[in-house]
């Protein structure tokens, strides 16, 4: 392949002008909407990716960090440096790369990269083959740990070699507390550590007088359940994914978090057992009935809450919603517009020089 080196990396001095169009976006969006005035949270302009893919391509016997652009899947470009990745990850790329280089055994066949780190300078690696990994690679990369001062582990087609651990761990400091989080390799997590931290600070300044209980769907590994449950007597949370339930139970033991039920359950799940549609055994030592929820706070998937959960939410005095879609949560709002009133609305730049945008809001039975 003859492809020339393009740039990977945005120009800072554009990034208030790419927000200000983000924010010119969603007001036009939600024009139909009583808005209060937008609270808007930015990103640092370079560094906030906290974790990043790349590919690895080979050419003349040499390998390469490379990308892809949008819809162009045959021709990557070469990455020599990506300023939107966090410093760790800058910094651990370079002699990453020429560990591989330098030893056939990493190389041979490999052919992704992933990195995850943490603002508390935490960073795991996970290299990605088309071939098994045998004792020889293993010897290979413990050295790398040792080089690196970061974690390894191997994937292969149904293999994976964790050589010490397979996780990461944060601290967020937000509001003048320290928060603790396991975040393990394959389970979601915040990309923007900073945003998250502006996200989690706005999550708790708008629940301090909801009072009651909370019931918080999509919970994940905790991330907003950890700091979110001081402010509620008590707090009844759900996922689905069983890797993110079991971080989110370290978590919330990590934090010394006592007041909070979790249950490995869908939303479409504890519709039907608040509805009382069927039992479940997963529930069988909570006493559902004895919940006082005044407050219900979503984090859904992209494609925002289906109606049965639209339903669930419209039983709740507080609705607070944290979108990764706007496209979504606009046609959401649009339902739950007719019995609650928007008290706040607020723009995380999580996600600088895309159109990506997550949003929170606030709702209020009228």
């Amino acid at each position: 392949m003859t492809n020339a080196h393009k740039p990977a990396n945005p120009d800072p001095s554009q990034y208030q002008n790419q927000l200000d169009q983000k924010l010119l976006a969603i007001k036009k969006q939600f024009g139909g909407l009583a808005l209060p005035k937008i609270e808007t949270f930015t990103s640092a302009p370079l560094h906030y990716r906290l974790r990043c893919e790349f590919k690895i391509w080979h050419e003349q016997g040499q390998a390469s960090y490379a990308m892809y652009h949008p819809g162009e899947y045959k021709k990557p470009y070469i990455i020599e440096d990506f300023k939107v990745a966090s410093e760790l990850i800058n910094a651990l790329m370079p002699p990453l790369l020429s560990a591989i280089n330098a030893s056939d055994v990493l190389k041979r066949r490999l052919f992704s990269v992933e990195f995850l780190t943490t603002l508390s300078g935490e960073a795991l690696i996970t290299l990605l083959y088309h071939r098994p990994l045998d004792t020889i690679w293993e010897a290979e990369a413990t050295a790398l740990i040792q080089l690196l001062g970061a974690d390894i582990i191997g994937r292969s087609r149904k293999q994976k070699v964790v050589l010490t651990r397979d996780y990461v761990s944060e601290t967020l400091h937000v509001d003048g507390k320290d928060y603790y989080y396991q975040q393990i390799e394959t389970s979601f997590t915040q990309p923007n550590g900073r945003v998250n931290k502006k996200m989690l600070s706005w999550a708790l300044e708008h629940s301090r007088l909801c009072r009651g209980d909370l019931l918080e769907l999509y919970c994940g590994n905790g991330n907003f359940t950890v700091p979110l449950a001081q402010n509620f007597d008590r707090v009844l949370a759900t996922e689905i994914a069983k890797i993110s339930v079991n971080s989110a139970r370290f978590n919330l033991q990590k934090n010394g978090v006592n007041n909070v039920e979790l249950v490995r359950m869908s939303s479409e799940e504890i519709t039907q057992a608040l509805n009382k549609v069927r039992p479940f055994r997963r529930l069988k030592y909570i006493d559902v009935d004895s919940y006082q929820f005044s407050t219900v706070f979503v984090d859904p998937p992209r494609a925002g809450l289906d109606d049965g959960t639209l339903d669930l939410l419209q039983r709740f005095k507080n609705i607070i919603y944290i979108s990764c879609n706007p496209v979504t949560l606009h046609d959401n709002l649009v339902v739950l517009n007719n019995d609650y009133s928007i008290g706040h609305f607020a723009i995380f730049d999580q996600f600088p020089y895309t159109p990506h945008l997550e949003c929170g809001v606030v709702l209020n039975r009228r």
